[in-house]
C-alpha cells in the first residue's frame, strides 16, 4: 500500500511539527537552568496530561477499562516518553541543544532497524541496513576517535541521546503490537499517564518536591515543552499520519535538527563543529537510504531511458 502524497496541507503540518519538536530541545536547555533532568520530564508529561485529556474528553473517544490496554500503555509510556525524556535531558546538560538533536535524529534509521527485525510485516532489507550503516558513520563522525579511548560526561551524554533514539524504536514497535486497535489519540493520552505515573515516584525520589517558585522563563519553557512540544506535537504527529502516511512523517527526522540548532545559535550562544554538520549530513543520507523513494525513482527513471 503507497503512503498518500504530501501536499501543502500536510506539507506546512509537518513543517510545524518540525518546529515544536525542535523548540524542546531549546525549551528544555532554559528549563534544565533551574531544575533536574528528571523534574523536567515530570513537568514535561505532567502539564501535558491534562491538555491531552481535555481533547480527548472533547472528541468524545471513549477511555478503555481493560488493566492489559492500561499496562500496554504504561509500557508505552516508558519506552516513549519517561526514558528518552530523561535520557535526553540529562545529555543536554553536557552538550549543545542542537548536537542532541542531531543525534536524535537516528531513531527513524534505528527504528527501521529495530521493526525490520521485530515485526514480520517490515523486513529487514539491505536498503535498511545501509541507512542504519551510514547513521552509524555519521555519529562515529560526531563523536570522534577520542571517544573510543575515553567515555568523558561529554561522550556518555552523547550515548544517552542515542539510547533514547534507540528507546524510541522500541516504543514504535510496541506500539503497533499492542496498540494497533486503539484510537491513535488515546494512545497518545494513555501513554503520557502511563509516563507521569512513572516519573512522579521516580522524580519525588531523586530530586524531591519540585520547586513551583520558578522565574517566569522556567515555567515558560516547562509550559512551551510540554503543551507545544507534547501535547500539541502528538496531535500534529497523528494529523500528517492520516493525511500523509508514516514515510511522509518520517521527514519530520531532517526537519527537526536545523530548528533545534537555530534557536541554540541566536538564543543560547551555542556553537557546534564542523564534525556535527558532516555528521548530521551522513545521517541525513542514511535517513534517505533508509526510506528508499529517492533510490526506488532513480531506478524508475533509468528504466524508462533505458
Amino acid at each position: 500500500m503507497s503512503n498518500p502524497a504530501l501536499n501543502l496541507t500536510s506539507g506546512l503540518l509537518l513543517a510545524a511539527l518540525a518546529l515544536v519538536w525542535g523548540c524542546s530541545f531549546f525549551f528544555a536547555e532554559i528549563a534544565l537552568e533551574a531544575l533536574p533532568p528528571l523534574t523536567v520530564t515530570l513537568f514535561r508529561v505532567a502539564l501535558a496530561l491534562p491538555v491531552l485529556m481535555l481533547v480527548v474528553r472533547i472528541k468524545g473517544i471513549p477511555i478503555p477499562r481493560g488493566l492489559g490496554v492500561w499496562v500496554a500503555y504504561l509500557v508505552m509510556g516508558a519506552l516513549n516518553n519517561a526514558l528518552p525524556f530523561s535520557l535526553i535531558f540529562w545529555g543536554q546538560t553536557e552538550i549543545e541543544s542542537g548536537l542532541a538533536s542531531i543525534l536524535n535524529g537516528t531513531t527513524a534509521v534505528f527504528g527501521a532497524v529495530v521493526a525490520g527485525l521485530l515485526l514480520k510485516d517490515e523486513p529487514l532489507t539491505p536498503q535498511k541496513l545501509a541507512g542504519a550503516g551510514l547513521g552509524l558513520l555519521g555519529v562515529a563522525v560526531i563523536m570522534g576517535p577520542a571517544a573510543l579511548r575515553a567515555l568523558d560526561p561529554r561522550n556518555l551524554a552523547q550515548l544517552a541521546i542515542l539510547a533514547a533514539a534507540f528507546s524510541y524504536a522500541l516504543a514504535s514497535v510496541w506500539g503497533k503490537r499492542m496498540l494497533a486497535g486503539q484510537p491513535p489519540l488515546m494512545n497518545a493520552l494513555g501513554m503520557v499517564a502511563g509516563s507521569t505515573l512513572l516519573m512522579l515516584p521516580l522524580a519525588l525520589y531523586a530530586d524531591g518536591i519540585p520547586p513551583l517558585d520558578l522565574l517566569a522563563p522556567v515555567w515558560g519553557a516547562l509550559i512551551g515543552v510540554a503543551v507545544l512540544s507534547t501535547a500539541l506535537a502528538y496531535l500534529l504527529y497523528f494529523e500528517i499520519l492520516r493525511l500523509a502516511g508514516s514515510a511522509n512523517l518520517m521527514l519530520v527526522t531532517l526537519l527537526i535538527p536545523p530548528v533545534a540548532v537555530t534557536l541554540g545559535v541566536l538564543f543560547l550562544d551555542e556553537s557546534l563543529s564542523r564534525e556535527a554538520f558532516v555528521g548530521f549530513a551522513i545521517i541525513a543520507l542514511g535517513l534517505v537510504v533508509t526510506d528508499g523513494r529517492l533510490s526506488g525513482r532513480l531506478l524508475a527513471d533509468r528504466k524508462r531511458v533505458g
